[in-house]
């Protein structure tokens, strides 16, 4: 069953839906703020492009197809922060062997998502939203959890900041990293996600935008613990 299909919801579940659609103040808000940074920070992504190129070769980009907006599909692109591999696990916890040197730094301060820009400029994501996910994994979402997916995904948002790679680490008996991140984690990501969604104001989207610029400065670490 394709995505789309699974977030057909019934009539009297749509109140239960958050609020999908950007407003005109936040879609002009995200077109100014994105055209800013992309003029300014281009020189810079060219550097560390190089550097990718430099200590592990080519590809520089990473592109996967994700779900956005009311399930349509678009090719999202990242900095590589991995290595090429043929396979592994969907879900990147912060102890995983394929992250390169150059590419913790690059997760740890979200440097490697600046291309995402582009996507917001462009309309298939916002500034602040729930994550991007992958096909393979909205698939598998708790059918609780799947509303979420019709929401326009951001470039950073609540679940992204509380919720990272270290957040991704399993305890030692769970059997995989990926059904804990769906069975665990995204029940917590998806709750704070909503409490965003259900009030997406612009002063709430700055809030975020400001504790996301200390996030990646590295003034703030607003990773929660798990409960176990």
């Amino acid at each position: 069953m394709s995505v789309n299909s699974r977030l057909r919801t019934p009539s009297r579940h749509r109140a239960e839906n958050p609020a999908t659609g950007v407003g005109l103040a936040r879609r002009a808000l995200d077109i100014v703020v994105a055209t800013v940074m992309l003029v300014i920070l281009l020189p810079f992504v060219v550097v560390i492009a190089g550097l990718i190129l430099i200590t592990s070769g080519r590809p520089v980009l990473f592109t996967q197809s994700r779900v956005g907006e009311h399930g349509r599909r678009f090719v999202l692109y990242k900095l590589r922060t991995m290595r090429v591999v043929a396979s592994g696990p969907e879900v990147t916890a912060q102890s995983d062997a394929r992250i390169t040197r150059l590419g913790a730094l690059l997760r740890r301060t979200a440097i490697d998502e600046l291309p995402q820009l582009w996507h917001v400029l462009r309309g298939q994501m916002t500034l602040v939203g729930p994550r991007p996910e992958s096909d393979a994994l909205a698939n598998r979402y708790p059918l609780a959890c799947r509303a979420v997916l019709l929401a326009r995904p951001g470039l950073t948002g609540p679940s992204q900041l509380h919720y990272r790679e270290r957040s991704a680490v399993p305890p030692a008996d769970w059997p995989d990293v990926e059904s804990y991140y769906l069975e665990v984690l995204v029940p917590l990501r998806v709750a704070a996600d909503r409490e965003y969604l259900d009030q997406p104001t612009i002063r709430r989207t700055l809030h975020y935008l400001a504790l996301t610029a200390l996030f990646v400065v590295g003034a703030a670490d607003l990773q929660r613990t798990v409960p176990e």
